[in-house]
């Protein structure tokens, strides 16, 4: 006889009600010998004809026969109950797919029609769980046609394209209401950054920017507020981002981290005339290191330094105005052209402290989110739509959000439970936050305050 060793207590109390409810009814001589009889008889397991499939069926048509027999207010072998018309009415054969593959149940009728089962509704092609795997494969990145193909070769279950179609289709309804949700009045900081992908119109692809923007509250907790894909030019396009954003409910962002947006800083300056633009720093480095050759970059990035490191503006120009003057600025006058066409919208970072400077110093908050969806993105090469790319981008968010979760509540050591609102895609707190808000506040104490409470 096997021996298992028994969870601990800290184990037993995070596992799943499932589990503990499937340890105590399925002994361990049950599952041996069913494992080791299927083996003697060549039954495999799981897939077609497999023998969880049939298991699944006999406690489907056991769990649907309780729901009747509720149903009609007496048992299959009892006397009907005087005044009471209906009754059993035989089976209907039903095929269903399910994660263990398609299984064939016999569904009990009622003589009046009025039964409805709960474990297998009326009208089902699969059962829950199937689905869910279904909308997983889909948000990592799989195609209709991809997702029939692993189900036929995985568990045996042949839905159709239009079936598959409708149950990714359905989360367009739950993109809209997450798009459209109310958001927090106020955000101290908000991270704005694209990523490409390519969407088909009509008979040819074209490559658009799908910007996402991340929000952090007066928590300091990170929220993904919504995913716009550039269809028009410039400010136009963000001017209804920033009104969408406005009749959502936000009234008011201190600083805008973002990475030279064309269009983005007139839009917010006519919505929220008090807020800072503020170009990632990060970018800008980047941006200006594309002019130099490899053997220049450690020398460059040492020059660049004095500059973002700077105490003041008046430090940073000073430090700027010496590398443009050194033999390596006149060697790659085009990297130092980058710092000085942006230092309007690079300066307002230098007003702040160490504590805030460290939160808007990158847009690293969402760029580890985007690398993540861009892998996904060209798994999937192009799209049939802009609202396609959303519930795409939507549930590989949702889903990358929810992994982190887990990853932060088993590192907490508490339960894996989500503590959030269930799929608004919230995420950790930023790092240092405490001192970047207190040093916020001294910055802008009468928009702060009224927030704080």
């Amino acid at each position: 006889m096997t021996v298992t060793k028994k969870p601990k207590k800290d184990e037993q109390d995070l596992e799943p009600e499932a589990r503990k409810l499937g340890r105590a009814l399925f002994s361990e001589d049950f599952v041996d010998e069913m494992v080791s009889r299927s083996r003697e008889q060549g039954v495999p397991l799981t897939g077609k004809d497999g023998l969880i499939g049939e298991l699944l069926k006999a406690t489907l048509e056991r769990g649907m026969d309780v729901e009747l027999t509720d149903h009609l207010g007496y048992d299959k072998h009892e006397r009907r109950p005087e005044g009471t018309t209906n009754a059993r009415n035989g089976t209907t054969p039903k095929t269903v797919a399910t994660e263990v593959g398609d299984v064939t149940v016999d569904q009990p009728r009622d003589r009046a029609g009025s039964f409805a089962s709960a474990l297998v509704p009326k009208h089902a092609r699969q059962l829950g769980g199937l689905a869910d795997m279904i909308i997983s494969l889909y948000a990592g990145g799989m195609t209709i046609r991809d997702i029939r193909h692993h189900l036929v070769s995985t568990i045996g279950a042949d839905l159709s394209h239009d079936t598959i179609s409708n149950l990714t289709d359905a989360i367009g309804e739950e993109v809209k209401a997450w798009q459209s949700r109310p958001l927090e009045p106020f955000y101290p900081v908000i991270y704005l950054d694209a990523l490409m992908i390519n969407i088909r119109d009509g008979g040819h692809v074209s490559r658009r920017a799908a910007h996402v923007a991340v929000g952090v509250d007066i928590d300091g907790v990170k929220h993904v507020l919504g995913i716009w894909i550039q269809a028009a030019e410039g400010a136009k396009f963000w001017a209804g981002v920033c009104a969408q954003l406005a009749n959502r409910g936000v009234k008011d962002v201190l600083i805008i981290c973002c990475d030279g947006l064309s269009g983005l800083p007139e839009a917010i300056q006519a919505q929220w005339p008090h807020s800072v633009v503020q170009t990632c720093t990060v970018h800008l480095i980047r941006a200006s290191m594309r002019f130099v050759a490899y053997g220049d970059y450690k020398a460059f990035t040492k020059a660049l330094k004095p500059i973002y490191t700077a105490a003041d503006e008046a430090a940073a120009k000073a430090a700027l105005d010496e590398l443009a003057a050194s033999p390596l600025g006149a060697k790659y006058p085009a990297a130092v052209a980058t710092w000085t066409s942006a230092w309007e919208r690079f300066t307002p970072f230098l007003d702040f402290g160490p504590a805030v400077r460290r939160v808007i110093y990158t847009t690293n908050a969402i760029e580890s989110l985007n690398y993540q969806l861009r892998k996904i993105i060209k798994n999937r090469g192009q799209f049939p739509s802009d609202d396609a790319a959303i519930k795409l981008l939507w549930l590989a968010i949702r889903n990358i959000e929810d992994k982190r979760d887990r990853e932060r509540a088993k590192q907490a050591g508490r339960g894996a439970k989500r503590q959030s609102v269930p799929r608004l895609v919230e995420g950790a707190v930023v790092t240092n936050w405490k001192q970047a808000i207190n040093e916020l506040f001294l910055s802008y104490p009468d928009r702060v305050e009224p927030y704080l409470n």
